[in-house]
């Protein structure tokens, strides 16, 4: 069983949404929500969801980057995104501080924008700490490509998604990222979309 997935315009993805308790986290609701959210996850497929996108307006996000989702897509451009298998879990009542500032360049997508993507810049590691599946304290540092999902997830808990961030003139139909920009620098891509040179 999966669940809709909402699509931008839904006042749910414009929201606040607010924290668990602890025993929420452990109830039978909010254990039968995780895993329905990971299914649908899995069958979008994504890398992340938050609990908003499935009309929850709950702090809640699951996140999984199976290695598989990464086969097609060259060496080089996994090292450039900093790109590396992520296992299945659960955070609760997210709170994300920037370890490194520094900008990162790449395409986002979102399951609640569907079909579409963009360039979109993000700090370069973060940390976040929050609650597991078991209302567990837990904390992740991160850089890269998982830096990117957990700033992602953490947007849609805010009332955010990544076209606030994104860099207007590379917005662009997942099918023309396919054919024409899939295996491409970031560096060749701002070429020739006239953007400015991503940062070193």
């Amino acid at each position: 069983m999966k669940l809709k997935i909402v699509q931008a315009g839904d006042p749910v993805l414009r929201q606040t949404a607010r924290p668990l308790s602890e025993d929420e986290i452990r109830s039978a609701a909010i254990q039968q929500l995780i895993e329905l959210m990971r299914a649908t996850m899995r069958d979008a497929p994504g890398v992340g969801l938050a609990a908003p996108q499935v009309g929850e307006s709950i702090r809640l996000v699951v996140i999984e980057d199976r290695a598989e989702y990464q086969q097609g897509i060259s060496p080089e451009r996994l090292v450039e995104r900093g790109r590396e298998p992520v296992p299945f879990h659960v955070i609760a009542n997210p709170v994300l501080t920037v370890l490194d500032a520094s900008p990162r360049l790449f395409f986002e997508g979102c399951l609640s924008v569907t079909g579409y993507g963009a360039l979109t810049p993000r700090h370069a590691a973060v940390r976040v700490t929050g609650l597991n599946e078991r209302a567990e304290q837990i904390q992740i540092e991160a850089s890269g490509w998982y830096a990117r999902i957990l700033q992602h997830e953490t947007d849609h808990l805010n009332g955010e998604l990544y076209v606030d961030r994104m860099l207007a003139r590379s917005f662009m139909t997942d099918a023309a990222y396919r054919k024409q920009w899939l295996d491409r620098s970031v560096a060749e891509v701002c070429a020739e979309l006239g953007l400015p040179p991503p940062a070193a």
